[in-house]
């Protein structure tokens, strides 16, 4: 087992969230002790975004560090919790909440949908989401 960085780069799927991560100066950050909870964005979700806008993110180093902490919450919460939490929020690192649906399967925010789950990790738990989530303004 490794830690979240090292999990999420030898999955493969993460390419994009790695770049990112290591732009933003996070890097230490997720291989520390934690325990962080990771709502990781696949390669597939960056994709989704419209054409540009990782390049000017990975420029706009404030604004890429306030998105990519909008993706943590403090502690391990594995499915089995965040099945527990319908119609409640998860304060994430950045200090935002995520709001929280599990009709139909996870969901956060109402449109960003939790794709695999429990990733273990040393130092915490990846779950993939589907999209990128965007940190109200």
């Amino acid at each position: 087992m490794h830690d979240i960085i090292d999990t999420a780069v030898a999955a493969g799927t993460f390419k994009t969230l790695a770049a990112a991560l290591t732009a933003a100066g996070l890097v230490d950050t997720l291989k520390g002790t934690g325990p962080f909870t990771v709502f990781a964005p696949t390669d597939d979700a960056f994709a989704k975004l419209p054409e540009g806008t990782v390049d000017k993110l990975l420029k706009d180093v404030p604004k890429l560090k306030a998105i990519l902490c909008y993706h943590v919450v403090s502690g391990k919460v594995m499915a089995a919790d965040v099945m527990k939490m319908d119609g409640k929020t998860a304060k994430t690192v950045n200090g935002a909440d995520l709001k929280i649906s599990t009709e139909g399967g996870v969901k956060l925010n109402g449109n960003v949908h939790v794709t695999k789950t429990d990733i273990a990790c040393t130092n915490g738990v990846i779950h993939c989401v589907d999209s990128v989530l965007m940190p109200p303004a």
